[in-house]
């Protein structure tokens, strides 16, 4: 006998007041023992008080970050997937990751990051736009998606080198200390303004990745049963590549790279939306906000001293988990 699986619905509601409680939660989390529900109340009055100033400078932009980035990364890593039809699919497949994370290291390594707190995010995403841009023209005239995937991996490659080509020419110790704290990834001393900053281009993201949910339901059943069905798969592809690129690249200008997630909470959702690839986006959406917030949170609680960065929690996580689907999908008998 087998379990009904809940309705998209049901499944998404569910989801969705989980990850409200864990947002909440998160405003409650820290080294300081404050009420943040009086914190709230008193910056809502503009009340100056110190529980009101730690929960609207401090706490609500790295919860807002860690819910939006988190949601971010595993609608993407869903879309993803779904396109190449490959469970392995991860955002950074198609080099915007590498290509925001340069544009932020370029900033750091020049100093412009003194200018005002705009350029670094201004950085990642002019770095994210770049790698589309060299991605567009790789693949141009060509719809294979193996010509897309190949033209990713050499894009994060060039990044990879790039970037560690300035860890190695730094002009101070305390350039490579930046570098390398922000490459790991985190949402610690952030401002409303960098929410303010990349909420657009993320939201824009979601929209793009969302309205290509029927085309790769049909794309399940292959590329000309998708195009016999009305899709056009040429433009629908370049629709959710954007889509992926917006919402990656301002991610990771303000918060660094992120692994894993993308990875593992589509894995997690699938079987719970009967395999879909349109059931799963919105899905994965919620599982990874979920995710990130209950990684920072863990943050936030296992550190002593200095600060565990987001990421490599979430690298910690992600790890085992992608060793563990390698070898399940490997085929004994081949």
């Amino acid at each position: 006998m087998t379990l009904r699986q809940p309705s998209t619905t049901l499944l998404n509601t569910l989801l969705a007041l989980v990850s409200l409680g864990c947002f909440l939660l998160s405003l409650h989390t820290g080294t300081a023992d404050v009420d943040a529900f009086k914190g709230m109340r008193d910056a809502w009055h503009n009340a100056v008080t110190v529980e009101a100033l730690i929960v609207s400078e401090v706490r609500l932009p790295r919860a807002l970050l860690a819910f939006f980035i988190g949601g971010t990364l595993g609608l993407a890593g869903a879309a993803l997937q779904g396109l190449l039809r490959n469970p392995l699919a991860e955002p950074g497949i198609i080099g915007v990751s590498n290509g925001a994370a340069l544009g932020a290291v370029i900033v750091f390594y020049f100093g412009f990051s003194g200018l005002g707190w705009f350029v670094l995010p201004l950085g990642g995403l002019l770095g994210a736009a770049l790698s589309v841009l060299c991605l567009s023209l790789l693949v141009r005239g060509n719809s294979n998606v193996l010509t897309l995937i190949l033209a990713g991996i050499a894009i994060n490659a060039i990044g990879s080198a790039l970037i560690a080509l300035a860890l190695n020419f730094a002009p101070s110790p305390y350039a490579v200390q930046e570098i390398v704290h922000w490459l790991l990834g985190s949402v610690t001393n952030r401002s409303l303004q960098d929410v303010a900053i990349s909420l657009p281009f993320m939201a824009t993201g979601w929209l793009l990745m969302l309205s290509c949910g029927r085309y790769l339901d049909a794309l399940t059943l292959g590329e000309d049963t998708a195009h016999s069905l009305g899709f056009n798969g040429h433009r629908l592809r370049w629709v959710l590549v954007a889509g992926v690129a917006a919402g990656i690249g301002a991610a990771v200008s303000v918060s660094g790279n992120i692994g894993f997630v993308g990875l593992v909470v589509p894995h997690l959702l699938r079987p719970l939306v009967g395999h879909s690839p349109r059931r799963l986006l919105a899905a994965s959406f919620w599982g990874g906000a979920i995710l990130l917030l209950v990684a920072d949170m863990l943050v936030q609680v296992l550190s002593t001293g200095g600060e565990l960065k987001l990421g490599v929690i979430t690298a910690l996580v992600g790890g085992p988990f992608f060793l563990w689907l390698i070898l399940r999908a490997r085929n004994p008998w081949s």
